[in-house]
């Protein structure tokens, strides 16, 4: 791992000299020294810059730099938080974009086998397929989450880009992607055959103003996510003085953080990485929102409790709910008071959801049901099983 990895700069090792005590800066583990890496012992987070935007359709050769996303989390206090962070630097462009991505894999995956999150801080987004590919030996099926405005489903016949990458996760083997969630989608930016495609594979994808109105809808499909992506460009152009991104519709800084705060909270999520930051995020009110998202979802993980020790009945309350010829089951942590739905084992197929025969679901599907109404990420997750 430590070949792929160069310090931290200089100018954040001296921000972080006359930083405060008691701020992130000064409790966070940098990696300050050439082929001298923080000792990983008791660590549970690690700060990686992957300094890689050549997949970027519109590149022009810009060169990356991270440090004002540094200096802004290190300044940041932390919450009540009990985990050890360290930043272990930057990922440097490769000879090639692949071998970039190469790169990333090796070091996340290296960081998962450790049971150590990656923050990644990211440029284009195609270098969210190598996070993904990172989990190839974790387990048999993964769920993905994008925040994005775009699906950048694509083509898997031609390369990848940061328009086009999820495709390949599709395609290429080994075959782990079990389901792709899009959150916050805008309809004019994505094509209404990829829309129609979405819905051909069952994945998820909601609307900006279906997140907007009511944030609390994230919480299930953050409780089922491995892996987590965050387009920054999904943020509206003026919270983040973001002079690339055109579209004045988006999530505002508030929203965004609390997203952020649901995927740490979540138990499953091992990698969460921000992608599309560039030298074109120019105020420090940007490079701020970037170091708060950070923060949130840093303060969720410190917030996770385990409520899904399923094999003890005793803790869950079951609710049975009849609609037309089959009956649903609901299960309820009697701790948090979060809801499952449970996906009934089909033996006569080959199951592809033998560790995920619970869905999380919210109390207003339970309602849906007991108005005969089955919730649609249960159906996809049969039609799914059924393929």
């Amino acid at each position: 791992m430590i070949a792929f990895l160069s310090p931290v700069s200089k100018k954040v090792l001296a921000h972080r000299e006359i930083l405060p005590l008691g701020t992130l800066g000064k409790q966070i583990d940098p990696h300050a020294e050439k082929e001298e890496l923080p000792n990983l012992k008791g660590v549970k987070f690690a700060i990686v810059g992957i300094k890689e935007n050549r997949g970027d359709v519109d590149y022009i050769g810009e060169d990356l730099c991270f440090d004002r996303y540094r200096k802004a989390l290190y300044s940041l206090y932390p919450g009540n938080w009990n985990y050890k962070i360290i930043d272990l630097g930057d990922i440097e462009k490769g000879n090639t974009v692949e071998d970039t991505r190469f790169a990333a894999k090796e070091v996340i995956a290296a960081l998962l086998k450790k049971h150590i999150v990656p923050l990644v801080l990211g440029g284009s987004q195609d270098l969210a397929y190598a996070q993904y590919r990172s989990y190839d030996n974790l387990g048999p099926m993964v769920n993905v989450v994008n925040i994005d405005n775009r699906f950048d489903l694509g083509n898997a016949e031609l390369p990848i880009s940061n328009k086009s990458y999820v495709g390949k996760m599709v395609v290429d083997q080994p075959y782990n992607l079990f389901n792709y969630s899009a959150l916050g989608y805008q309809s004019f930016f994505n094509a209404p055959q990829e829309i129609a495609l979405m819905d051909k594979l069952f994945f998820d994808a909601y609307r900006l103003g279906e997140i907007t109105a009511d944030l609390t809808t994230v919480e299930p499909i953050m409780r089922d996510a491995d892996l987590v992506t965050l387009d920054v460009t999904a943020i509206k152009s003026s919270e983040l003085s973001y002079k690339n991104n055109d579209s004045p519709n988006g999530f505002d800084g508030r929203e965004i953080c609390a997203i952020s705060r649901y995927a740490g909270i979540s138990n499953k999520v091992k990698s969460f990485g921000v992608y599309e930051l560039s030298n074109s995020i120019e105020s420090k009110s940007g490079a701020m929102l970037v170091a708060q998202i950070l923060w949130y979802f840093i303060e969720g993980y410190n917030f996770r409790v385990a409520d899904d020790d399923f094999d003890n009945e005793s803790l869950f309350t079951t609710y049975k709910v009849p609609i037309e010829d089959q009956v649903l089951e609901f299960k309820k942590s009697n701790k948090t008071e979060r809801w499952w739905i449970v996906l009934p084992f089909l033996s006569n197929v080959n199951n592809k959801l033998k560790r995920r025969t619970l869905l999380p679901c919210t109390y207003g599907e339970y309602l849906g049901a007991c108005n005969q109404e089955i919730p649609e990420r249960w159906l996809k997750a049969r039609y799914k099983n059924e393929v």
